[in-house]
């Protein structure tokens, strides 16, 4: 369902080779797109230049940090992902020094008092003592070896060994000259490790399956492959490295291409908007960094998914920082995020919506950017925002209104807003698609709908993930089950996971402006012969949501059970009366209201929340409605509509 794209390659041509690169990067000491602490003029507080609510709130942070030991990688912790089934212990403890660390390096670079490298060196000491800089869910060593623990001469390079070298490398970028003069070498170890655990063996092995050479690639592709560039351009800067550091980068954009080729000519990301970040977000820093490193040399600003990928985050917004939930991705934007990323090339792209909505996202006064527990916010990313004066200044603007309707043909995804001049009142979300798609949920004709923002008929998200979430017993899990989903149980079977399961005759339902709904066959999502047709059609107007399911089945094949619609709500439910619900969503309020045939039994049935990752988004429980329909019968047919206004 995707469609081809301009390569960088074939727009770069020859230029992204490593001969080409070898005479046009810059040096080691110029590549990386964020001056050094060396220059005051940038980095002296009373210079104006850095944003100042920002660095204020991660030095008081960081002197908190030095009355609190740092956290220790035990073998335990290690363990518990095998034995336990727990990567949260180890990765709390990783985020947490690494947090720590990209605090005391703002410190130093700010503040120039000497003290602060000390608590430098301690983090970047530890970091070169990690036994593994591989996060514990995607070692090798014990699929390989049955080992518990890392195998320190077979590094894996992942996400979590990306960040790790990408973090010394900032590091060494901003205060190469002082650790030098503090800590002789410490920057010659800071060089080896990263030769061992990350550049050769990026070179040396080429079945890392995120390359995407034999299997469909997501947002590890350009997430690796700019922390592999960027710790190319700065560490490899002996004489004898200079070949090697073109070679590096080349490749780098070799791989990111696997996943440029795999964005669609609509923008869309079917793994959602939280995903975006770790995806679209991670290409364009990497694109970033290599048009500074080449003098403007590698210029992809012409790559037209790029523009369209950009605007995938407005386009998916709902309101007050709520966003259409699909698959894994969060209804709210992770805190932590830079939105300086999507501002500066909404600019450079003259993308009006796509700025406005990214400045919008601030406010005055406040840090642009905080250091979460998760890898979010990454120390080049901190670097980038602190130091980008026109995005400091452009913070805390109006959020544009909406585009009436959103259609994404890639992922058949539709978004319909109700008229607003800023904040539409009501918004209908249906997507189609397949249970293939990257982080899927069985979630084909799933429906959203959101009240002056803030989603009501909701998409739950994701769990903490552990061992399970990406195993053989994904689907175990209640948040990627259908049933836990705004769609049909059927006979008493959900939707299966696999790209065969997918909706058909999608069709989307026109309007003087714009689209006003969707219209999808849901059967083919079942593993059932019976299912003949199960059709929903959804749409927005005059003031309500009206969904409506229409079926034909043939006589029963196999084992049945009930038929219920579910409806996956957020906020305080009240059914109250047969036939009609109401909703006051998480925030607001004003309360939606659900009616639906009376004479159809219905209930409501609770699920308590204690994860974080769904607490910090809905509160303390979500509710499932179900609405039951009889469809026993030989050869039945019949049909129901929610009405939600």
């Amino acid at each position: 369902m995707q469609d081809s794209t301009t390569p960088m390659r074939a727009l770069w041509g020859d230029r992204a080779e490593a001969p080409a690169l070898r005479h046009v990067l810059r040096t080691p000491d110029e590549a990386l797109p964020v001056a050094p602490a060396t220059d005051r003029g940038v980095w002296d507080l009373g210079a104006g230049r850095l944003h100042h609510p920002t660095v204020t709130d991660l030095i008081e942070t960081a002197q908190r940090d030095r009355e609190q030991p740092w956290p220790h990688t035990l073998a335990t912790l290690l363990a518990d992902y095998v034995r336990a089934d727990n990567r949260v212990g180890y990765e709390e403890q990783i985020f947490t020094r690494q947090g720590r660390l990209s605090r005391a390096v703002i410190a130093a670079a700010a503040t120039g008092e000497a003290h602060w490298l000390d608590d430098v060196a301690d983090g970047l000491i530890q970091l070169c003592e990690q036994t593994t800089w591989c996060w514990p869910a995607h070692e090798e060593s014990f699929s390989k070896r049955g080992w518990l623990l890392p195998d320190p001469d077979a590094p894996v390079l992942d996400l979590g060994a990306g960040e790790v070298v990408a973090q010394i490398a900032w590091t060494d970028h901003l205060l190469g000259a002082s650790l030098d003069e503090h800590f002789p070498g410490l920057r010659t170890r800071l060089r080896r490790e990263a030769r061992l655990r990350v550049l050769d063996p990026y070179l040396q092995r080429r079945d890392w399956w995120w390359i995407g050479t034999e299997r469909r690639v997501n947002n590890w592709n350009p997430w690796i492959c700019g922390n592999v560039a960027l710790a190319a351009l700065r560490l490899l800067d002996g004489p004898e490295e200079a070949d090697l550091r073109a070679r590096i980068v080349a490749q780098t954009i070799a791989d990111a291409d696997n996943f440029v080729d795999s964005l669609p000519a609509d923008g869309a990301v079917d793994e959602g908007a939280s995903y975006w970040w770790e995806g679209v977000g991670r290409l364009l820093e990497m694109l970033d960094v290599l048009h500074h490193a080449t003098g403007g040399e590698l210029d992809a600003g012409a790559i037209p998914a790029v523009g369209a990928a950009l605007a995938y985050l407005h386009r998916m917004h709902l309101g007050k920082g709520w966003y259409v939930g699909v698959a894994d991705s969060a209804a709210r934007a992770y805190p932590g995020v830079p939105w300086n990323v999507p501002y500066r090339w909404a600019v450079r792209l003259s993308d009006e919506r796509a700025r406005d909505h990214a400045a919008a996202q601030v406010r005055p006064g406040e840090p642009l950017i905080t250091v979460h527990r998760r890898p979010t916010s990454s120390l080049g990313r901190i670097l980038h925002t602190i130091t980008d004066t026109a995005f400091a200044a452009a913070a805390g603007g109006a959020e544009p209104a909406p585009e009436p309707a959103v259609w994404l043909p890639s992922v058949q995804m539709l978004v319909r807003h109700g008229p607003a001049q800023r904040e539409p009142r009501l918004s209908l979300a249906i997507k189609g698609g397949h249970n293939g798609e990257n982080h899927n949920h069985n979630d084909i004709g799933a429906v959203t709908v959101a009240l002056n923002g803030v989603p009501v008929v909701v998409d739950a998200g994701r769990p903490t993930y552990t061992r399970q979430t990406f195993g053989p017993d994904r689907y175990q899990l209640w948040p990627m089950q259908s049933q836990w989903h705004s769609v049909p149980l059927i006979r008493g079977s959900g939707q299966r996971d696999g790209e065969q399961y997918r909706a058909r005759s999608v069709s989307v339902l026109p309007d003087d402006d714009a689209p006003r709904g969707m219209e999808l066959d849901l059967a083919a999502a079942y593993p059932r012969a019976d299912v003949r047709t199960w059709v929903r059609r959804a749409e927005l107007g005059d003031g309500e949501v009206r969904v409506s399911d229409s079926w034909h089945l043939d006589a029963p094949d196999g084992e049945t059970g009930p038929t219920r619609v579910h409806w996956i709500l957020a906020g305080s439910v009240r059914l109250v009366e047969p036939g009609r619900a109401t909703v006051t969503p998480v925030q607001g309020e004003d309360a939606l209201e659900l009616t639906w045939d009376p004479d159809l039994p219905a209930g409501l049935e609770v699920q308590e929340l204690d994860d974080p990752m769904l607490t910090e988004v809905w509160g303390d429980r979500l509710t499932r409605l179900f609405i039951e329909v009889d469809t026993s019968t030989t050869g039945s047919t019949g049909s129901t509509t929610m009405v939600i206004r």
